[in-house]
């Protein structure tokens, strides 16, 4: 993870540490935002690959709007 994402990260936990949210509405929040970070470093692993095999891929997945 990079510094930035880690800084970023840790803001929001912050905010979420300090919201009115219950305890298990809280914990459901760091759950969900690890999730979507996994899947977005997951994209990326994945974007990176195919761009490997292919410069085109970069150009098709802004036609998808995926990027």
């Amino acid at each position: 993870m990079s510094h930035k994402n880690t800084e970023e990260l840790e803001k929001i936990r912050n905010h979420i540490e300090r919201s009115q949210l219950s305890d298990e509405e809280k914990s459901n929040s760091f759950k969900h935002i690890e999730e979507w970070y996994a899947q977005d470093k997951g994209f990326g692993a994945l974007y990176e690959k195919l761009a490997e095999i292919s410069p085109a891929v970069e150009s098709l997945l802004g036609e998808l709007g995926l990027m």
